[in-house]
């Protein structure tokens, strides 16, 4: 059962439209303004329907989310898929609008070259995002040293050709909602693992990576931080902790590692799982950890499995049903 207080955090995403001043939703349908809320109630994609809700935190929203549906690579004929997207960033909103703008254009590009989706496809892209943006810091670092400081979580999800592709940079999470015919209940089903050094695999990940630095993991006033520093192990973009070129002045020296370093402190590789969707499955609630903070998974499906079907969309039995994306912004 969902508490008062935690349907009281999330409600304003689920609420009956107003008009307002439109919004991008990454290539599909229109979204709506209320205050620090944008949220698009009901659209549809290739593959059924989805809703989206961004909450801003703080003045400046750094976050970017994007749905994309159609042809995944440079032809009309297909591939066809939709692409969710959750792009959380920190220390400013530039990554993450990168993201936002160039990664897409990557999956396409690897795709036509691969002839079709998989899971090296995403990870190159991924990859290439990461140098392009690299080389933007590169050449704004002497005037601009304050874009070497500032990253981004990257979470992708691709449905194409009956599969569902995950990949995830950071600590945003995505959760499947899967009936249980036995029980008629849907249940929740965590796809995604958070990069994020509170954990002690990551941690261990960490150490195993950088054997000869005891400070690669430091607890500090209860929080384990990499170096310090940052929560999460992999990231797009922090550019002060992947090369050493950027680890000097003119960046602050708040940013700035004590130490030299050779190899990248934390990683832009994605972790990617694939799997073929099933009837039983649902829905999908992409999510930042600002959402995960507050709901837990079960909670999370059971909100939005018991939402009407004209306020966020419905349920349906074929496997590609719905995509439905939920984001709460921390910033």
């Amino acid at each position: 059962m969902v508490s008062t207080t935690l349907r009281r955090i999330v409600s304003p995403c689920w609420k009956p439209s107003v008009e307002g001043e439109n919004s991008s939703s990454g290539g599909v349908g229109n979204g709506r303004v209320d205050g620090l809320l944008w949220y698009e109630d009901s659209g549809e994609h290739v593959a059924g329907e989805f809703s989206m809700a961004v909450i801003q935190a703080n003045n400046l929203l750094e976050d970017h989310s994007q749905l994309e549906s159609g042809p995944i690579s440079s032809f009309k004929s297909g591939p066809h898929g939709t692409l969710v997207g959750i792009y959380d960033g920190h220390g400013g909103p530039e990554t993450a609008r990168f993201i936002n703008k160039h990664l897409f254009g990557h999956i396409k590009k690897f795709t036509t070259e691969n002839h079709g989706m998989s899971a090296d496809v995403i990870n190159k892209a991924f990859l290439a995002t990461e140098e392009d943006f690299l080389n933007l810091v590169r050449e704004q670092f002497e005037t601009k040293p304050q874009i070497a400081s500032v990253g981004s979580c990257c979470l992708v999800g691709i449905i194409c050709s009956g599969l569902l592709y995950i990949a995830n940079a950071g600590d945003s999470r995505v959760v499947l909602g899967r009936l249980e015919k036995a029980f008629k209940e849907v249940k929740a089903v965590q796809l995604s693992s958070e990069h994020n050094a509170s954990f002690e695999s990551v941690r261990e990940e960490l150490r195993s990576l950088h054997p000869d630095d005891p400070q690669i993991v430091v607890l500090r006033h209860k929080v384990w931080r990499v170096k310090g520093i940052i929560q999460i192990s992999r990231s797009i973009g922090d550019a002060y902790l992947k090369k050493p070129e950027f680890n000097r002045e003119p960046l602050l020296p708040k940013f700035r590692v004590p130490n030299s370093f050779e190899k990248p402190i934390l990683q832009a590789e994605p972790a990617i799982s694939v799997q073929k969707l099933r009837p039983e499955d649902q829905f999908l609630i992409f999510a930042s950890d600002g959402l995960w903070e507050h709901l837990s998974n079960q909670e999370a499906v059971n909100i939005v499995n018991t939402c009407p079907r004209n306020v966020f969309g419905g349920s349906g039995t074929y496997p590609q049903s719905n995509v439905r994306i939920g984001i709460r912004h921390e910033c």
